[in-house]
């Protein structure tokens, strides 16, 4: 998604604070609390503990989005999009800069939203990603050079890709609203009239699985891979909707999982990125911080943060879900797992 321009210089200069306090905090081990926690359901007490809170690990960036874990190493990745960079934190170390760039190469400088935005990693543990200025999904290789997974659809080039999730089989499947491009919908150099869900086939095929959604952001499966969930980052019809998995890897049957549009504008942020746990649950950011529905759309509770929140990641052991929201990084300890643990 996006961020509050007018906040760029006292971002930047928060950001060296920040770094500074990680790396105080992370040598005691002990963090500040931010947001609360509201609980509409039972069930979300099976999901988080009563005695949880959300920590804030770091702080002063421009705009987090994008948390993924890296086992092998321990740390988390997440991007800073304005300033052109993913960032890594690690227990007991704190922030570092991971890449520079992260998703514009160009030599023009160039305002706006530059950077990387959803990571993940492929089945090799490679970092893959979702790079706006570039308007690209990418591969980072073991040399630090990058492979083009996907850059057009049909020989026009992409808006600007914004998360994306593996299926179980090695095809990607990732969304593409124009949020990076400098003049968003209007910009000039746009190639393509629609925002598109796409799968991107072992083989490298691109498939245009949707163009019916105006601003496609956070993607995610369901446990079975039979359902796959897609936000729509639009005030005017800020939902989730549920598509169908088809054998062939297409979607159909598309349904709106959870309309929260009567929320915008009294609690920040707009549906964006989303995870799914081991039971179906899912945990989508969107107004108020980060939504939790069970598979048949009820809303358990929310970890509200305060701030317009981006995105969110289950790192260590599964059970830890990070939390980017707006300029601070945070955590939560959950009693439940996320996909892939």
């Amino acid at each position: 998604m996006h961020y509050d321009q007018s906040r760029i210089l006292v971002s930047f200069c928060l950001t060296l604070i920040g770094f500074t306090m990680m790396t105080e905090t992370s040598a005691q081990g002990e963090y500040p609390s931010i947001g609360k926690i509201e609980r509409f359901d039972p069930r979300f007490d099976q999901l988080v503990p009563r005695d949880a809170k959300m920590e804030r690990l770091a702080e002063g960036f421009d705009w987090a989005e994008g948390p993924v874990w890296v086992a092998d190493g321990e740390y988390l990745l997440f991007s800073d999009i304005p300033p052109n960079r993913v960032m890594k934190w690690k227990e007991g170390e704190g922030i570092s800069v991971f890449l520079h760039p992260s998703g514009y190469s160009g030599k023009r400088p160039r305002g706006g939203e530059p950077g990387s935005n959803g990571l993940l990693l492929d089945a090799e543990g490679r970092l893959v990603l979702c790079e706006h200025g570039d308007r690209r999904v990418a591969r980072l290789e073991p040399d630090g050079t990058k492979t083009t997974l996907a850059g057009h659809y049909r020989g026009k080039r992409f808006n600007s890709p914004n998360d994306a999730v593996y299926k179980s089989n090695g095809d990607l499947y990732f969304t593409d609203p124009p949020y990076g491009l400098e003049g968003n919908f209007d910009d000039p150099a746009r190639e393509l009239d629609f925002c598109g869900v796409y799968r991107v086939a072992v083989d490298g095929k691109v498939t245009l699985l949707t163009d019916d959604m105006t601003r496609p952001n956070g993607i995610a499966f369901s446990p079975d891979e039979r359902t796959l969930y897609v936000a729509q980052s639009d005030p005017e019809q800020a939902i989730w909707r549920a598509f169908d998995v088809q054998p062939d890897g297409t979607i159909a049957n598309c349904r709106v999982f959870f309309d929260a549009t009567p929320w915008v504008g009294q609690m920040k942020g707009l549906p964006d990125g989303l995870k799914v746990d081991q039971q179906g649950n899912i945990f989508a950011t969107g107004p108020g911080g980060v939504n939790v529905f069970a598979p048949d759309g009820t809303l358990l509770g929310r970890l509200n943060t305060g701030e317009a929140t981006a995105n969110c990641g289950w790192g260590e052991d599964g059970s830890t879900l990070y939390i980017t929201a707006d300029m601070y990084l945070c955590r939560i300890r959950t009693s439940t797992k996320g996909l892939g643990f």
